[in-house]
């Protein structure tokens, strides 16, 4: 019986969180995909408030919730700290997950699938989050320094799946666009092309194809 499982979705941005973090520290898992449509008795008995992925089981003991899972995970295996040693850098760096998850993430989620007549209002107040966050990196390899952290770990549906869903929507006027935003695209590629991150990664063409058929069925 495996130590450490994970439960997750192979699409989903935040169960991918979790995989790229243990692979950062070399921790050895079990993978276990759901069907979300037709969710595990055992996610459920693992996560009876929000029944979704990712939970993380250690030694039997389930968490939930993606970004106190990364917390967890840098707290129980010490090696390659995801969360700066500094414990002023250590708030900030909770701060801007809590802003990725709060702010960022969903105006940029509402702007990729918003209809035609609430897009221009969408697409502004996601450019307005997503500016925010290239002014916090400023001229950084990655939000916290020269190593991936957990601001970079959290941010990973900018980095890897906001150009890949645009993609798929077959939209001509792209928002998240390298002359908009030049720093977040260099660390985009930064963080995509780091051995550990990549290897935790979906198949970009799965995932076109994945949301592709999404926007055909949502039209």
């Amino acid at each position: 019986m495996a130590e450490v499982k994970v439960f997750g979705m192979w699409g989903s941005p935040f169960s991918r969180r979790v995989e790229i973090a243990l692979n950062l520290k070399g921790v050895e898992y079990e993978y276990i995909d759901e069907d979300i449509a037709n969710k595990s008795p055992l996610l459920l008995q693992y996560n009876p408030v929000h029944k979704k992925v990712p939970v993380l089981v250690h030694k039997g003991k389930p968490l939930a919730e993606s970004a106190v899972i990364l917390e967890y995970i840098d707290e129980t295996w010490k090696n390659n700290p995801i969360l700066p040693q500094d414990p002023f850098e250590r708030a900030i760096a909770r701060f801007w997950v809590k802003f990725i998850d709060e702010k960022c993430n969903p105006a940029v989620w509402k702007a990729l699938w918003s209809e035609e007549k609430e897009r221009k209002e969408a697409v502004e107040e996601a450019c307005e989050q997503l500016k925010t966050l290239e002014n916090e990196l400023k001229d950084k390899k990655f939000f916290g320094g020269e190593s991936v952290g957990i601001v970079d770990i959290a941010a990973n549906f900018i980095a890897y799946w906001t150009a890949a869903i645009e993609e798929a929507s077959g939209s001509k006027e792209k928002f998240f666009t390298e002359e908009k935003f030049p720093k977040l695209h260099q660390w985009s590629k930064e963080f995509v092309n780091c051995h550990s991150v990549k290897e935790k990664l979906p198949a970009r063409d799965k995932m076109i194809a994945f949301f592709g058929a999404r926007f055909t069925a949502s039209q």
